[in-house]
């Protein structure tokens, strides 16, 4: 199957909200070297732009996380949906590209390579011993403009690969075409990306960038996953802040100047965010073009995306930047709405300031939540079951003993394992944060598991039937529990939010049974 972004997408397995539309405009949190606060008028933008836009999104079916709106510098409306909030970090997923490409950027900036050097050189420990000719013919400018050559992406075999590095097996693909014959998206081909940064600095993707684009712009506290040989991933799996983002889209915007230093040259972004490509035909803001890991959009301007709607747009002819966080099910309909709304708002000059509508939209910002499944807080069986512990008959999980407190204020799920107790809290129909990064406690086989906060809503939907719901909010995804309480047995049924929308993909987790302790 070629693999196209949409596939991707499919593959790619607190109580704080946002408030940031104030009078004033004094942000309400902790993050470094803050952007410049404004209101929506004094930079030309429309209030009401922005109150449809969130309107659009309330009714349009779509889990938004965090936006942000950039207008000729200054931030004029963001927001998140609780239990989200400011501080946390959020997984970019094919976001990541674009900072993979930035690296490149400089690389090229400082002499040390170019995009028209062949992949092979870089890696001669690492070919095949007699390489095709199309790989052979493969530059860098291949790699950035997904143009390799490659039938399919070769992501899929380097993460499954036995005894060989993900390098190793990248050029053990079968290169079928000549590489810029045709375009196809190859997330196997950013980690080369990656993987010639090391090669000639002998660092990662984060050591290399660290004192070349996160410190200059101010992005503090990110991580990025990394390949078993040690280097990050590249086409996915960096974490960043929502403002972070929202700093990388102005950089962009600023041509690669920032704080008055040229970091990049001009000449590099609009190399870069320029159609170097055709892309895929048919498929709306996927047709548009390619560049070094960006998208151009159908209005005329460019993004990096992020596989569940991680959006960084950035439009010049506007200047403005805007960022969007989700769990996304129609990636076009996200765009959409933001195209729809805010594109109509961005006026050339100052506009009157509407006292009444910043009102309005500063109540709405400040009550954003992420809709909680609602049945009863309370349930007739709820003291016959408070705290009674449960043997666990044998699973995957290694859960022994199992409980549940069912608290006025709070449920909280008790689970014995060989390493000790584990607890995680639930507010009732409300979020309620659980202090501190933790692996998710019962895994996704399609999914990557990364350390992450977690917030927890509970409900009964009947007087046997407790449904506790999870949501990671230094990720995306998110898990619902079932308890099933009949007589003395208990039974634990599971479903993650991807496979609850994509019914390709069931969830494949085996259930938990038990019986209570005499």
């Amino acid at each position: 199957m070629k693999t196209t972004r949409r596939n991707f997408v499919k593959l790619a397995g607190l109580g704080s909200v946002g408030l940031s539309v104030l009078s004033s405009f004094e942000f309400q949190g902790t993050l470094a070297q803050n952007l410049p606060r404004a209101t929506p008028e004094s930079q030309g933008v429309d209030t009401n732009g922005i109150l449809n836009f969130l309107q659009a999104i309330q009714v349009s079916g779509l889990e938004w996380h965090s936006f942000m709106l950039v207008r000729h510098g200054h931030v004029v409306a963001e927001g998140w949906w609780k239990p989200f909030a400011p501080e946390f970090k959020h997984t970019l997923y094919s976001l990541s590209k674009s900072f993979t490409s930035t690296a490149i950027g400089f690389l090229v900036s400082e002499g040390k390579i170019t995009v028209n050097d062949p992949v092979l050189k870089f890696f001669p420990k690492d070919a095949p011993a007699d390489p095709g000719e199309n790989l052979k013919a493969m530059r860098v400018k291949h790699l950035l403009t997904m143009n390799t050559g490659h039938d399919a992406d070769t992501l899929p075999a380097i993460r499954n690969a036995e005894g060989k590095s993900w390098v190793e097996t990248f050029l053990a693909q079968p290169v079928l075409h000549a590489p810029g014959s045709h375009f196809l998206y190859n997330t196997g081909a950013t980690y080369m990306l990656g993987a010639i940064v090391y090669s000639v600095t002998g660092q990662t993707l984060e050591e290399y960038l660290e004192p070349r684009l996160f410190k200059p712009l101010g992005i503090v506290g990110y991580d990025w996953e990394k390949s078993p040989q040690g280097l990050n991933t590249a086409g996915y799996g960096l974490r960043v802040k929502t403002e972070d983002i929202a700093r990388f889209g102005q950089f962009y915007l600023q041509k690669g100047m920032w704080e008055g230093k040229q970091l990049l040259p001009a000449a590099w972004i609009e190399e870069a965010t320029s159609k170097q490509t055709e892309s895929q035909k048919g498929d709306g803001d996927w047709s548009q073009g390619y560049g070094y890991q960006f998208w151009r959009c159908k209005p005329g301007f460019y993004r990096g995306d992020g596989a569940y709607g991680q959006f960084c747009f950035v439009m010049p002819e506007q200047d403005a930047v805007l960022v969007m966080t989700s769990e996304s099910w129609d990636l076009q309909k996200s765009m959409n709405i933001a195209y729809e709304n805010l594109l109509p708002a961005f006026a050339k000059g100052q506009l009157p300031e509407k006292p009444t509508e910043l009102a309005i939209l500063k109540k709405e910002l400040s009550q954003l939540t992420l809709p909680v499944p609602q049945g009863s807080k309370t349930s007739p069986l709820a003291a016959r079951y408070n705290d009674k512990v449960f043997t666990i008959n044998k699973n995957s999980f290694n859960i022994t003993e199992l409980s549940v407190g069912l608290n006025k204020d709070s449920c909280v799920l008790k689970m014995a394992t060989p390493g000790g107790m584990e607890k995680i809290t639930f507010g009732w129909e409300d979020w309620k944060l659980n202090p501190g990064e933790n692996k998710m406690r019962f895994p996704v086989a399609t999914r990557l598991e990364i350390p992450s906060r977690i917030a927890g809503t509970a409900t009964w939907l009947d007087d046997n039937t407790l449904q506790l719901k999870q949501k990671f909010v230094d990720a995306i995804h998110g898990d619902t529990l079932t308890l099933t309480f009949q007589g003395d047995t208990l039974a634990v049924d599971f479903m993650n939010s991807v496979s609850a929308h994509v019914k390709t993909f069931p969830d494949q987790r085996q259930k938990l049974t038990g019986t209570m302790k005499g």
